[in-house]
C-alpha cells in the first residue's frame, strides 16, 4: 500500500513536492515547503515566469527580499515548464487561477488544464491536492474524472484532496506556515495523506469531513468578507446623506468586545478572491435551484462604489468651478490594495475609466506599478506612473486616493494638493475640517 509510505516520506521530508502555478498562491506555498525541508519542483506554463525564477528574479515584489535566492541557493527549489517532470513528485499541488468569464460565470479552464496535465503524469504513489478557490463539487466532478481515466485506484494507488489557499498578498507579520489550513480528501485515506503533507510544513492543519466542506468553507470565508464590506459601503452612502462620519461610527462600534467585527469602507473590492468568490457560490446555488439574493446584492453594492467615488470627486470639482472637460485628476494608487503590485479587479482602474468618460484628463501615481496595463492607456494622458512631488501636485485640480500605499508622502499631498478625495480615511488626521478635503 502507498499510504503508509507516503505518510512516512512526508513526515521525514524525504518526499518531493510539485507546485503547479507559481503566482500569488503557488510561490509562497513553494517557499513554505522549502523552508520545511522538502525538495520542491515549481511548474508553470508561463515560460517567461519560469525563466525569471530560474535566474533568481522574484515576480512577487511584496515577498521578502532574498526569499527566492535562499530557495535556489539551498538547492531545494527548481522551476520548470516540462510537464513530464511532474512524475518525479510525490505530491502535486494545483495553485492555478479560477477567474470569472465575460459573463461573470466560473471559469475553470485553468483547473481543467492543470488536472489534465497531472493526469498524464500520474503514477502510483502520488497525492494530488487542489488549492484553487472554487465551487463545492469541483474536486469530485472536475478533477477526479480526469485522474480516474488513468485506471488507477483512488485511495490505494493515488490520493486526491482539497486544501483551500489562504494567502493575503502584502500582509506583514504572518507567513504561509502560520496561517491555519483546512484539508478534505475524496476518501479517508486521501484525507490522512494530505493531512500528513501539510502538517509537515504548516503549524496548524485541520481535517474536515469532505472535499465539499473544505471547498464551501473557502467560499464562505470570502463571501463573508464581501457581504460585510458591502454592508459598510452601503452604510457609508447612507451616513454621508445624513451628515454623519462613517469612519467615526465604525470606530465607535468596534469598541464593543463581542458580537461585532470591524470592516471599513472603501472604493470597491479588488483582488483575486473577494470580487470573484461570491459569484462561484451564487453559480453553484443557481445550479442547485437556490437563489442567493443577499450575496448577489453585496456584489452589486461593491461594484457600484467606484461610481460613487467619481460622482463625489466631480461634484467637489464643480463646487470649485472646475467642469469635467477642464479637470485634471491624479489617482493615487492603481493596485487593488496597499503595498502590492497586483491590479486584479482594482477599483482604481474603473475610476479612471469613469473619469475619462466624464471628460477629465487623468494620470496616476503608484510606486508599485510603474506603468499602467495596456487596457488602461485610453483613459490616461500617459501610461507611466508619476512621482508625487510639489511640481506634480501643482498640475492637478484633484487628487483621488484609491490605494493607501505606505510609501506615499501623505503630508506632502495634504500640503500642496488643491483638492483631496479620500476613499481610505488616510488624510483625516491631516486635513479634517479643511475645505480642500472630501471623503468618499
Amino acid at each position: 500500500m502507498h499510504e503508509p509510505s507516503l505518510i512516512q516520506r512526508f513526515a521525514s521530508r524525504d518526499a518531493r513536492v510539485a507546485v503547479l502555478g507559481l503566482g500569488t498562491v503557488g510561490l509562497p506555498l513553494a517557499r513554505a515547503f522549502c523552508d520545511a525541508g522538502f525538495r520542491v519542483l515549481g511548474y508553470d506554463t508561463d515560460a517567461e515566469r519560469v525563466a525569471r525564477l530560474a535566474r533568481g528574479e522574484n515576480p512577487l515584489t511584496y515577498l521578502n527580499h532574498g526569499v527566492l535566492e535562499a530557495m535556489l541557493t539551498g538547492g531545494r527549489f527548481e522551476a520548470t515548464g516540462d510537464p513530464e517532470r511532474l512524475r518525479e513528485a510525490d505530491a502535486l499541488v494545483l495553485c492555478v487561477p479560477t477567474p470569472l468569464d465575460a459573463a461573470r460565470q466560473p471559469d475553470l479552464s485553468h483547473v481543467e488544464a492543470a488536472a489534465e496535465t497531472v493526469a498524464r503524469a500520474l503514477r502510483p504513489g502520488q497525492l494530488v491536492v487542489l488549492e484553487s478557490t472554487t465551487w463545492p463539487g469541483t474536486t469530485r466532478e472536475v478533477v477526479l474524472p480526469r485522474l480516474a481515466a488513468r485506471g488507477l485506484a483512488l485511495g490505494t494507488d493515488y490520493f486526491l484532496a482539497y486544501a483551500p489557499e489562504r494567502e493575503d498578498p502584502g500582509r506583514e507579520g504572518v507567513t504561509t506556515r502560520q496561517i491555519p489550513r483546512l484539508v478534505g480528501g475524496l476518501d479517508a485515506a486521501s484525507t490522512r495523506v494530505a493531512l500528513a503533507l501539510y502538517a509537515a510544513a504548516l503549524d496548524d492543519v485541520r481535517a474536515v469531513s469532505s472535499v465539499e466542506v473544505a471547498e464551501a468553507a473557502k467560499l464562505f470565508e470570502n463571501t463573508f468578507r464581501a457581504v460585510n464590506i458591502a454592508l459598510v459601503n452601503e452604510l457609508k452612502l447612507v451616513l454621508d446623506r445624513l451628515g454623519v462620519d462613517v469612519w467615526e461610527v465604525v470606530e465607535a462600534a468596534a469598541t464593543k468586545p463581542f458580537g461585532f467585527m470591524k470592516f471599513t469602507p472603501g472604493p470597491g473590492m479588488g483582488g483575486h478572491c473577494i470580487p470573484v468568490d461570491p459569484f462561484y457560490l451564487a453559480w453553484a446555488a443557481r445550479r442547485a435551484g437556490v437563489d442567493t439574493r443577499f450575496v448577489e446584492l453585496a456584489g452589486e453594492i461593491n461594484r457600484r462604489m467606484p461610481e460613487y467615488v467619481v460622482e463625489r470627486a466631480l461634484a467637489a470639482l464643480a463646487e470649485r468651478g472646475v467642469t469635467p472637460p477642464h479637470a485634471r485628476v491624479l489617482v493615487m494608487g492603481l493596485a487593488y490594495k496597499a503595498n502590492v503590485d497586483s491590479l486584479h479587479e482594482a477599483p482604481a482602474i474603473r475610476m479612471l475609466e469613469l473619469l475619462h468618460a466624464a471628460g477629465a484628463r487623468c494620470r496616476y501615481a503608484d510606486p508599485w506599478v510603474p506603468r499602467a496595463p495596456e487596457a488602461c492607456e485610453p483613459w490616461l494622458e500617459e501610461p507611466e506612473a508619476l512621482a508625487l512631488d510639489v511640481e506634480t501636485l501643482a498640475g492637478f485640480d484633484a487628487v483621488v486616493l484609491a490605494t493607501d500605499h505606505a510609501a506615499f508622502d501623505y503630508a506632502l499631498v495634504a500640503e500642496h494638493a488643491r483638492l483631496v478625495v479620500d476613499t481610505r480615511n488616510a488624510f483625516a488626521h491631516l486635513l479634517a475640517g479643511d475645505s480642500r478635503y472630501v471623503r468618499a
